[in-house]
């Protein structure tokens, strides 16, 4: 009966232990000196001033530069265009990459986007840089984004963040306009930015 109860045990010991292992993520001991948030409009900080917009409340928070990287209205083929002297040139540590909402109002194929994510991902990796995939789902707009980027992330061993704008885009007193963050709702994303990076800034 001991020995039953001390393998439950063990088991059990196991299962927490396994659940609580933070995934592998590429370039951990990466040497760039830069944080890159590198986006479209909810990286760039539409709607508010640009000591708002959710890098520049990022800043103080981290150890790190960081620089933001946003430009309102791309879609990943706009990033694809940009990437090497808006992020590449920069010496990029860890880059925080936000896309999509474009490309879905573009009706660009979910596929395009993820194969457009997947090379910019490559490239950041192969600078030596980690890679933070950011999720701007919420409920089930655009869940299927949320999906197909969490697993491009653990397929590329990039940090995944998801659902950044969760209760945001459902409350009016975040938001400076239908979609957009204010002040408030550019914290808030901050705020998920950092709880999803820290441990592999330390």
């Amino acid at each position: 009966m001991k020995i039953a109860k001390l393998k439950f045990t063990l088991v059990i010991l196991l299962a927490v232990l396994c659940g609580c292992a933070k995934p592998e993520i590429r370039n951990l001991n990466s040497k760039g000196t830069n944080i890159i948030c590198f986006g479209d409009s909810i990286t760039f900080g539409y709607g508010v001033d640009p000591a708002d917009s959710y890098p520049s409340v990022l800043g103080p928070m981290v150890k790190f530069p960081v620089i933001n990287a946003g430009v309102d209205g791309n879609t990943t083929f706009d990033a694809l265009e940009r990437l090497e002297t808006d992020v590449l040139e920069k010496d990029p540590r860890l880059v925080i990459v936000e896309f999509c909402g474009n490309d879905f109002l573009s009706c660009v194929p979910l596929r395009n986007t993820v194969e457009n994510l997947s090379i910019i991902i490559d490239r950041i990796q192969a600078k030596g840089a980690m890679v933070a995939l950011v999720d701007i789902s919420s409920g089930v707009l655009l869940r299927q984004y949320r999906q197909a980027l969490k697993k491009l992330a653990a397929q590329k061993k990039a940090i995944f963040i998801p659902v950044v704008m969760d209760k945001i885009l459902t409350n009016s007193s975040m938001k400076s306009d239908f979609f957009h963050p204010n002040a408030r709702g550019y914290k808030l994303i901050a705020e998920r930015v950092l709880r999803g990076i820290s441990e592999y800034l330390k």
